[in-house]
């Protein structure tokens, strides 16, 4: 049985932000693509410094998901670590390494969708 989710869509790639934050991703972004995106609603797009944490991250954001009722429809690139991909429907996060961030630069990509801006502190 699926759980019913507790919190918004804003509110998980909010959230999942904030995480990243927390363990020290940089040039952390959330994307609103509501009426840009037939598939989902945000992106959140972060830069980890190393595999372990792109994956410490993604567990984090995982436990998370789990705790306020989203369910993952699918994740990538987790045992390599340089593109974590995690698929919430509504939310799709992305962890990144420098090299692949700046290779695909899905903000260009995505240059017209607005930017949630978000407090870092708890």
């Amino acid at each position: 049985m699926t759980k019913k989710k507790e919190t918004t869509d804003r509110q998980f790639a909010v959230a999942a932000a904030k995480i990243a934050a927390e363990r020290h991703c940089k040039d952390i972004e959330v994307l609103d693509l509501r009426g840009k995106s037939p598939v989902t609603n945000y992106f959140v797009i972060a830069t980890g410094t190393s595999p372990r944490q792109g994956r410490t991250v993604a567990d984090e954001i995982s436990d998370y998901a789990k705790q306020t009722g989203f369910e993952r429809f699918g994740q990538a690139g987790y045992e390599q670590g340089r593109w974590i991909l995690m698929d919430y429907v509504e939310v799709v996060v992305h962890i990144f390494d420098d090299e692949y961030r700046e290779y695909y630069d899905l903000e260009i990509l995505w240059g017209d969708a607005k930017k949630v801006r978000f407090d870092t502190k708890k």
